[in-house]
């Protein structure tokens, strides 16, 4: 699968955000912070972590039926983007 450049390059910008949010909830955690506010932190970052697997598998699907030929070469079927989806929900 390829994906384009800015898709890699927003996927990894996002990424570093949640890498930026892991980092603020473990200063949280060793300045004894409510554990609401920790709780909420962590709601977030899982949830910034789940759209950058969805972006990735959107672009990817998207990749699939633009070049199905291309795609099948590689093993990548609808099914198997279908199956890493389900993966994620």
């Amino acid at each position: 699968m390829i994906l384009p450049d800015e898709t890699v390059e927003d996927l990894v910008h996002r990424l570093h955000k949640v890498a930026g949010q892991l980092r603020g909830i473990e200063g949280m955690l060793n300045q004894q912070r409510d554990c609401r506010q920790v709780a909420t932190q962590i709601s977030a970052a899982n949830k910034a972590l789940e759209q950058v697997g969805f972006l990735l598998i959107a672009a990817g699907l998207r990749w699939c039926i633009e070049h199905p030929e291309e795609s099948a070469a590689q093993g990548y079927s609808l099914d198997d983007v279908k199956t890493l989806f389900l993966k994620l929900a």
